[in-house]
């Protein structure tokens, strides 16, 4: 799993150049540990780490470039990326 989320956090770098490595890295976590949940909650069977990936990837290149302005609006995630560390 560690190395799609290096390579999701690339991707989500490369599309917003506003976040910062540390803040997209915990962007990725939270939408892959969202999905996963969501999917098991809705009682479906664990397809594994590429259906995960498929799905982060698929958020990243549609949402991508305006994720900094949806955690602004969301409290949900506001709280877990609210530090100046992690913004440039």
């Amino acid at each position: 799993m560690n190395n799609y989320i290096e390579v999701l956090t690339n991707l989500l770098l490369e599309k917003n150049q506003k976040l910062s490595s540390a803040r997209a890295k915990t962007w990725v976590e939270l939408l892959w540990e969202d999905f996963e949940a969501t999917y098991a909650k809705a009682g479906h069977e664990y397809r594994g780490s590429e259906m995960t990936e498929k799905y982060v990837r698929q958020f990243i290149e549609s949402y991508g470039e305006n994720l900094h302005d949806f955690m602004a609006n969301n409290p949900k995630y506001k709280h877990l990326l609210d530090s100046e560390d992690s913004v440039h």
